[in-house]
Parts: structure tokens; C-alpha cells; sequence
């Protein structure tokens, strides 16, 4: 038993997703429902497909952390890892990313989401719980641009599920482990490189949220993804996360950025046999603006409800939309081939150590951790 069977079978029935776990037989989530296929799985098989995957320094991260995440090519099939130890033994959650190019109109998506993406700069959030299709949203959105404009484009994903072939835009793709050591590394980054279009795969901690706000408020489009069943709730968790001190002047911040929010899930079409993004869009218009700045999330609700004229809309507006469209788009039977890996990840850049050096009255300041004796008499040698 190899991990490409697996993957391949998975793909021929169509899942999305693949769990593993030692003693029990795999297990793919087709059209939303999880089922069995074969038999018990030894955990010392899994064992071997993890140290197959992790090379050199990802091994050894993994054994430090107890998880690891990557992106790999197997059996011709894009995949998203989380490599994770449980109690018996390694387990594995793998998505199965699409290779085609997503568009609102590929994902069943509204039309009129792609207002999200007419501005150049500020703020757009797309939430709802894991596995979702957060990503997918984000993508369509990317490519709407990417299609009709000439912009910037850089990403900054964890790891990078859709590989963007750029049209009328320039983009940029950047990995978190392969090819930057952080999100907020590649953000201070991504400042420096002339962007107009930024994506942040996750809004993780406060340090990423601050950034993100930044550059939104320095005169570029950034979408991002939180988790958060609501438009509204995933705004207040965006100002929770910061100090209380601070969450006033971040109210005023988001509200001067924001451009909209979508909440999303994923709900099965009895009529159509398909798993549709169902959502609830809040558009900033000024009523909104003025309810952010004052944190009063709790009434966004009922802005959501009035707000059709802007763009804004309730899962059950949306809903009523589904009810009437008779265009559904069916996801590929066969999704085609990726032609060629991702590159291995590299090590996280640190930054050089600081040797240690003597002061102007002589004294001799002994950087933390340099116990190379060399460097301390060549210190101490120096005129």
C-alpha cells in the first residue's frame, strides 16, 4: 500500500478530503459525508508515508511540534497536508486541491461578489469554519482581478493551494516555510516589493492582524480569511484579538479600511447533487463604517438586512438566490494532472547572530550564546 493509491482512489470518488489514523481503515469525505474504504491501517504504515514526506528539517520539526504542514504533488494530484501525532501513532488529514482555475462562476458563487475586489485598497474578509472553502472564495476572487486588470499581485499561504496562472496580472506566490520563515515576515516584505493586491492565507495572531491592517491602510487591496461562523463575529474576533486598551483605535482603523465580509458555509443541493457555498455578504457602506468604529458589531445584523442596495445580504437572501439558479456549475469528474511538484521547503530563515563586541569605555559585551572563545578574544583584539 502506497499513499499515491490512496490519493489516487480518493480522487476517483470524488472526495475532498483523506483521514488516516493507525488501526483504523482510511477514510474520505465525500460530498460532505465521511466514509470507510478498506481495511485497518497499520500505524507503522503511516510511519513510513510521514518520514517518506518530511525530509531532512521537516522531520525534525515534526518531532518537536507534533504536526507539520506542507503541500505536495502525489499521483498527479495537488495536495494539502497536516502531518500530526495522536496517540496511536501518525496521523494524516490531506486535502485534494483543485488544479483548475477557480471563478465565482466555476464555485456557484453570486455575481455580484466581484464588487469585493473593484477597489484598490482596503480591506476584504472572507470567513467561515475549516473546510469551508475559504480559500477557494479567495482564489475566485484573485482571479477576477487577474483576469480584467493589471495588478500586483503577491500571496502569502500556508501552504499555497491554488497555483494562480497570471493573465492580465503580475502575481507572485509565496509559501510560509518554503519561502519565507512567517506571515509576518513575507507582509513586511511584500511592503517593499509593490504590491497592489496582497493575500493572507490566515489572520492567525494580533502581530499578522496589525500588519494586514496596515497595509490595507497604506493604499493597498489585501483579502484574508478568519474563522468565524458570521460576518460579525469574525469582525469582533479581529478586534478582540487585540488589547483592550488598543480596541478603539482598531475599531477606527477597520472601519476606515473595510471594504466587506463574507461568512460562508457549504450546504448540499438534494436537486443538483452538489455542495454549494451558501453566504452572508456585509458591504461598508457608511452606516456600517460608523457601527464599526463604535463596536457595535451586534447591529450589523440588521445592516446586513436593510443593505441590498450596497450589496450586502443574509444567508437567507442568499439562500433564495440558490433556490432560483438554474446554472450550477459541476465540479470536473477528473481534475487534471499537476505537471510538477512544489519545491522541497527550506529551512526558516533566522537572522545571523550578533557577535560580540567591546564598548567605547572597554567593556566587553558577550552576545547570548556565543561561546565561540575565538570570537571573544578576536573581540577584545579589535582597536
Amino acid at each position: 500500500m502506497r499513499l499515491e493509491t490512496l490519493i489516487a482512489s480518493a480522487r476517483e470518488q470524488g472526495a475532498s478530503d483523506v483521514h488516516l489514523e493507525g488501526g483504523f481503515p482510511a477514510t474520505f469525505r465525500v460530498r460532505g459525508n465521511l466514509k470507510r474504504q478498506g481495511d485497518a491501517l497499520p500505524a507503522a504504515l503511516l510511519t513510513s508515508f510521514a518520514r517518506e514526506l518530511l525530509l531532512g528539517d521537516e522531520w525534525s520539526g515534526f518531532v518537536e511540534l507534533g504536526s507539520a504542514d506542507l503541500s505536495r504533488v502525489l499521483a498527479g494530484q495537488r495536495c494539502r497536508l497536516n502531518v500530526l501525532r495522536t496517540s496511536r501513532g501518525v496521523g494524516f488529514a490531506i486535502r485534494l486541491l483543485t488544479t483548475s482555475q477557480a471563478t465565482l462562476k466555476s464555485l456557484n458563487l453570486h455575481p455580484d461578489l466581484v464588487r469585493l475586489v473593484r477597489p484598490t485598497h482596503g480591506l476584504v474578509l472572507v470567513c467561515g469554519p475549516t473546510g469551508s472553502g475559504k480559500t477557494s472564495t479567495l482564489a475566485a476572487l484573485l482571479q477576477e482581478i487577474n483576469l480584467h486588470e493589471a495588478r500586483h499581485i503577491i500571496t502569502v499561504e500556508s501552504p499555497v493551494e491554488y497555483s494562480l496562472q497570471p493573465r492580465k496580472s503580475f502575481i507572485r506566490q509565496r509559501e510560509v516555510g518554503r519561502d519565507t520563515p512567517s506571515f509576518e515576515q513575507a507582509l513586511l516584505d511584500a511592503l517593499r516589493e509593490d504590491p497592489d493586491v496582497l493575500m493572507v492565507g490566515e489572520l492567525r495572531d494580533p502581530e499578522v492582524m496589525r500588519l494586514t491592517l496596515s497595509a490595507a491602510e497604506t493604499g493597498h487591496l489585501v483579502l484574508a480569511t478568519l474563522h468565524s461562523s458570521k460576518a460579525s463575529e469574525g469582525l469582533q474576533r479581529l478586534v478582540s484579538a487585540f488589547a483592550p486598551e488598543v480596541q478603539q483605535s482598531v475599531c477606527a482603523q477597520l472601519a476606515d479600511v473595510l471594504v466587506g465580509v463574507v461568512a460562508q458555509r457549504l450546504r448540499f443541493r438534494e436537486p443538483q447533487k452538489l455542495l454549494v457555498p451558501e453566504c452572508e455578504v456585509l458591504m461598508a457602506s457608511s452606516s456600517v463604517r460608523a457601527l464599526v468604529r463604535q463596536g457595535q458589531f451586534f447591529k450589523l445584523g440588521s445592516a446586513m438586512e436593510t443593505g441590498a442596495a450596497e450589496g450586502s445580504s443574509t444567508f437567507s437572501r442568499y439562500g433564495e438566490w440558490l433556490a432560483k439558479k438554474t446554472d450550477f456549475v459541476e465540479p470536473s469528474a477528473s481534475l487534471e494532472p499537476a505537471t510538477e511538484a512544489p519545491p522541497p521547503p527550506l529551512p526558516a530563515l533566522k537572522p545571523a547572530p550578533r557577535k560580540s563586541t567591546v564598548t567605547e569605555d572597554g567593556t566587553l559585551v558577550i552576545n547570548e550564546g556565543d561561546d565561540d572563545l575565538s570570537s571573544l578574544i578576536e573581540a577584545l583584539e579589535k582597536p
